[in-house]
């Protein structure tokens, strides 16, 4: 049985940043597993969209496609847009949705090659602290989430890690307050990980934000680490696509 389609949906954004980067990261999971093909489909903004993307498919006569939402938590493009987006496809076309990417020990590393790859040495980190910041959002499962990662990847050996949000209610805290808090704290360095898989609108307002900290990363964008996560979350996936065709 042929494996399935790969379609990694993405937002979207009308910052070209962003497709860009997409593209760079569905290169880099074709190369790691060349036996799947992979295709692209975003919410909007860009092309192909994802009902075009499965339009395409279908009249190709493809069957089976693991959907993945390109999000790091499960909130309302997960659990909404693109469902609705899915429940309207074509027919005859099987299509199982993937989990989102986070939270991930693989995220978590890929957040530490970009602030050393930024500049920081691994001799840092018990003197550093760490601003995990976040997109937001009105989901309180996704705020937790992204907290929980915060409280994890302090264990490892930094001084501290706390969360901020880019785009969130007012009572959760910014990026500009979070840097202030680790320098009260008594953290030798402050540095800014933007959990955010392309630039846009709010990996830049992080940064604007990160002004008086000692080092901003860069978005996660096409770190191996991330591809990994994505083929992991495909197998999955395509795992239980199989179970269910072998038990129809």
């Amino acid at each position: 049985m042929p494996k399935p389609v790969l379609l990694v949906i993405a937002h979207g954004s009308r910052d070209p940043r962003h497709a860009a980067t997409v593209h760079a990261l569905v290169r880099q999971v074709r190369a790691r597993r060349p036996g799947v093909r992979v295709e692209t489909g975003f919410l909007e903004f860009n092309l192909p969209s994802v009902s075009g993307k499965l339009e395409s498919l279908a009249a190709e006569g493809v069957r089976d496609v693991v959907a993945l939402p390109l999000l790091l938590t499960r909130a309302f493009h997960a659990k909404a847009d693109i469902p609705s987006v899915l429940s309207e496809a074509p027919a005859r076309l099987r299509i199982r949705q993937a989990e989102v990417l986070g939270p991930s020990p693989l995220l978590t590393a890929a957040l530490e090659r970009r602030l050393y790859e930024a500049g920081l040495s691994p001799a840092d980190k018990s003197s550093t602290g760490v601003v995990l910041a976040a997109a937001g959002s009105t989901d309180p499962g996704a705020i937790a989430v992204i907290a929980e990662i915060a409280r994890e990847w302090r264990r490892t050996g930094w001084c501290a890690v706390r969360p901020a949000f880019a785009s969130a209610a007012a009572s959760l805290p910014r990026t500009e307050d979070v840097v202030r808090s680790l320098r009260a704290l008594g953290c030798a360095r402050v540095v800014v990980a933007p959990y955010f898989l392309a630039p846009g609108r709010l990996p830049d307002r992080v940064a604007r934000g990160a002004g008086e900290a000692d080092l901003v990363a860069p978005v996660l964008g096409a770190a191996p680490e991330v591809a990994r996560v994505v083929l992991a979350r495909y197998d999955a996936a395509a795992a239980v696509s199989a179970l269910a065709a072998v038990g129809a």
